[in-house]
C-alpha cells in the first residue's frame, strides 16, 4: 500500500513538474527570464516558504503553493522555474542558483542554512533582512520622486512668467511710453535674464530629478542612487548607517545558521558595498584573524570604530550571554531606524528649499520689471 502511495505521489509530482516546465517557456514569460525579484518579491518568497516549512510542508510543495496562490507574473515564474528541480530532489540552493532571479546574498545564506540544518531560520531572517531592504528603497524612490514632483510644479510657474507674463508687461511698458528707455530697458534685460536663468535651472534639476526617480524603480537603478548618496554631504551619515545595517542583518544572519565568527565576518563582509564602512570592517576582520592580537568580533568591532560606543558594549555584553545574533538583529533595525530618521530629515529639509527657491526666482523676475512701470507711472503723474 506504501508503495503504492509513494509511487502515485511521484508520478503526480513528474506530472505537476512537466506541466511547471511547459508553463515557465510560455511565450509571455520570455521577456521575464534573466530578471531579479525585488526586495519585496524576495522577501514574501522567503517569508512565505519558511512558514510552510515550519507546518511540515515538503520543500517543492511549498513553492508550489506559493506559485499558485500569488498574483505577481514574475514571482509566479521564479516558482514555476524552481518546481522541477526540487521535485527531482536538487537541493534549493542550486535550484535558487539556476534560477538567476535571487541577489547572491540570499543565494549564500540559503546555502549556509541547508548546511547547517536551519532554513527555515535563514528563510525568516532573509524575510525580515529583504523588508526591510524594500522600506529602505522606498524611501529612497520618496527622496528623488518629491523633488521631482516640485520641480516640475516650479518649471511651469517659471515658464509662465518667462513666456507669458514678462512680454505682457513689456507691451505695457511700449503702450504707456512708446519705447523703453535705456535705463528701463536694462532693468528689463536683467528681468529678463533672470527669469530665464531660474527656468533653465529648474528645467535641468528636474529632468534631473525624474531620471532619478525613473533609475529607482530597478534594483541596479537603486543601487546606483545609493552610490550617488552615499556622496553627497546631507545623506552621507545616513547611507553609513544604511550600510551598517544591512551589515548588521546579514552577520546576524549568518551568526544565527550556525558559522563561527571568523566565517561569519567573512560572509557579512562580502555583502558591504560602502567604501568607508567596507575599510572598517576589514581592519576588524584582520584584528580577529591576526595570531598575535587574537580580538573577538565585538572586541574588533569595537576597536575599528565600526559601531559607535553605546552599540559596541551592547554587542559585547550580547557575547558574553551567547545572543549575539540577538543583539546583532535588534541593532541593525536601531541603526536602519537611525537611517530612516536622517533621509525624512532631508526630505523634509527640501520642500522649504525648493519653496525658497521659487519665491526668490519669480519674485525677483518680476520685482525687476516692474520697476520701470513705477517710474513711468510716476512720470505720466
Amino acid at each position: 500500500m506504501s508503495d503504492t502511495r509513494s509511487d502515485s505521489a511521484r508520478a503526480t509530482a513528474s506530472e505537476r513538474a512537466a506541466t511547471t516546465e511547459r508553463d515557465a517557456t510560455r511565450p509571455d514569460d520570455a521577456a521575464e527570464r534573466g530578471s531579479t525579484l525585488p526586495a519585496a518579491a524576495v522577501s514574501a518568497f522567503c517569508e512565505g516558504l519558511a512558514l510552510m516549512l515550519g507546518a511540515g510542508i515538503q520543500l517543492d510543495e511549498a513553492v508550489h503553493m506559493l506559485g499558485e496562490h500569488l498574483e505577481d507574473a514574475s514571482f509566479r515564474r521564479v516558482c514555476r522555474e524552481l518546481y522541477p528541480p526540487l521535485a527531482a530532489g536538487e537541493p534549493l540552493e542550486r535550484a535558487v542558483r539556476g534560477v538567476g532571479a535571487f541577489p547572491a546574498h540570499a543565494e549564500k545564506m540559503i546555502a549556509v542554512g541547508e548546511r547547517s540544518g536551519r532554513l527555515e531560520d535563514v528563510l525568516g531572517n532573509l524575510a525580515a533582512y529583504y523588508d526591510e531592504e524594500d522600506r529602505v528603497f522606498a524611501k529612497v524612490r520618496a527622496a528623488v520622486g518629491y523633488p521631482a514632483a516640485l520641480l516640475a510644479v516650479m518649471s511651469v510657474i517659471l515658464a509662465l512668467t518667462v513666456w507669458v507674463i514678462l512680454p505682457v508687461f513689456i507691451d505695457v511698458y511700449e503702450g504707456l511710453a512708446g519705447s523703453l528707455t535705456a535705463g528701463s530697458s536694462a532693468v528689463v534685460g536683467v528681468a529678463v535674464v533672470l527669469g530665464w536663468i531660474a527656468l533653465v535651472l529648474t528645467i535641468v534639476l528636474t529632468v534631473a530629478a525624474l531620471a532619478a526617480f525613473a533609475t529607482s524603480r530597478t534594483p541596479a537603478g537603486q543601487e546606483r542612487l545609493v552610490r550617488f548618496f552615499e556622496r553627497m554631504p546631507l545623506t552621507r551619515r545616513a547611507m553609513y548607517q544604511l550600510a551598517l545595517s544591512r551589515f548588521s542583518a546579514a552577520l546576524a544572519a549568518y551568526t544565527a545558521a550556525g558559522l563561527d565568527d571568523d566565517a561569519a565576518m567573512r560572509e557579512a563582509l562580502a555583502t558591504v558595498d560602502h567604501d568607508e564602512l567596507r575599510q572598517r570592517l576589514e581592519r576588524a576582520q584582520r584584528a580577529m584573524t591576526d595570531l598575535d592580537r587574537g580580538r573577538s568580533l565585538a572586541q574588533a568591532i569595537t576597536e575599528a570604530e565600526v559601531f559607535e560606543p553605546v552599540y559596541a558594549r551592547m554587542l559585547a555584553v550580547g557575547t558574553r550571554v551567547g545572543r549575539i545574533d540577538d543583539v546583532l538583529a535588534r541593532l541593525a533595525g536601531t541603526f536602519f531606524d537611525d537611517a530612516l530618521a536622517q533621509i525624512d530629515r532631508v526630505v523634509n529639509s527640501i520642500e522649504p528649499a525648493l519653496a525658497a527657491f521659487l519665491t526668490v526666482a519669480v519674485g525677483a523676475t518680476l520685482i525687476a520689471i516692474m520697476l520701470p512701470l513705477v517710474g513711468i507711472m510716476g512720470s505720466i503723474g
